[in-house]
């Protein structure tokens, strides 16, 4: 085993608030567990929840790190007595349940997945948590067939720019909303069948037009409030709505008539709490499945803007402006 240094620089919440909270820190190197691996993190992916987390809103689940960070890329350097998966020298990306953002983080050895060839370190970094919660909510919760139509809300997103991908992988076909002219090319130019401005257009009308009126089977949605209802209407008969996170509010006034006479299944998920053998199942069901398109460069992950780990206030500050297309990322 290399000879890993006492301490290493991470990126802590000093307290709940804005961008300018989140300050580097000097802590002790985490020691791996029986079933954990030791990561030398060379990319940290930042999410929304890092956000929220960053906020005060999203507590780490109990016993997992207060850091924020929830997905990373980079060498092992130990392994817990347990681990089989991985080895001491080998390329990952893994989900993590927090301290991403740091030079050194543990992570579940069945979680991590080796680095497709296909793929740069930096790219890898910002494959785990978005890749996940794809997988899980649009084809697991979702059930997506080859041939439906899938609505995203936030086509341009991290999530949203790797569900176009891997719905038209596995023969969807693709609508997505967005906020701007650049973000809708950037959308079709992934191969999204049509992209709606949903600041000027109406999306129930245009997913109805572009589906021959009869919706969109499958719907993934991050804004919630007004949107829930609407999402009802834009969905075909039988459709799945699948809720993963609130933009808008988590409250709405909803006419529930419309689940009933469409036979409409409405389910969400949130991927952090979840415990590591339901994380583990998802893995090996991505390395199964999705995997092969990685390592064929079929899929790749859109890249935003890539920031120092010491910049982490810069990134968040880049999110929050909602401008970005695709994934922010901390080059460690």
């Amino acid at each position: 085993m290399q000879q890993l240094p006492a301490q290493m620089t991470v990126i802590g919440i000093s307290r709940p608030g804005g961008p300018e909270v989140l300050l580097p820190e000097t802590r002790p190197i985490p020691k791996p567990g029986p079933d954990e691996i030791l990561i030398k993190v060379l990319a940290a992916g930042v999410n929304r929840p890092d956000v929220a987390q960053r906020m005060g809103h999203y507590p780490p689940p109990p016993g997992a790190s207060d850091l924020p960070g929830l997905e990373v890329a980079g060498e092992v350097v130990a392994v817990g007595s347990g681990a089989k998966k991985h080895k001491v020298g080998d390329k990952v990306m893994s989900l993590v349940a927090g301290g991403g953002y740091a030079q050194y983080c543990i992570a579940q050895d069945a979680q991590a997945m080796t680095v497709p060839t296909a793929l740069s370190i930096l790219e890898a970094g910002a494959i785990p948590e978005t890749l996940m919660t794809v997988w899980h909510n649009v084809f697991e919760r979702g059930a997506l067939k080859p041939g439906e139509t899938l609505l995203v809300h936030g086509g341009s997103s991290g999530i949203g720019t790797m569900a176009i991908q891997l719905a038209k992988a596995f023969g969807a076909k693709v609508i997505v909303t967005v906020g701007s002219k650049e973000k809708a090319d950037a959308c079709v130019k992934l191969d999204a069948d049509r992209a709606i401005n949903y600041r000027t257009e109406d999306f129930v009308a245009e997913v109805k037009a572009a589906t021959s009126g009869n919706g969109a089977n499958v719907i993934l949605d991050m804004v919630g409030g007004d949107y829930i209802e609407r999402n009802y209407d834009a969905a075909a008969i039988d459709g799945r709505v699948v809720q993963i996170a609130f933009l808008g509010a988590p409250k709405a006034d909803v006419n529930f008539t419309k689940l009933m006479v469409k036979r409409l299944t409405h389910t969400g998920s949130t991927l952090r709490p979840r415990s590591n053998a339901d994380k583990a199942k998802m893995v090996a069901a991505i390395e199964e499945k999705v995997i092969p398109f990685l390592r064929e460069g079929r899929i790749k992950p859109v890249m935003d803007r890539t920031f120092p780990l010491e910049k982490a206030a810069d990134a968040h500050r880049r999110m929050e402006t909602s401008e970005h297309i695709g994934k922010i990322v901390l080059q460690v």
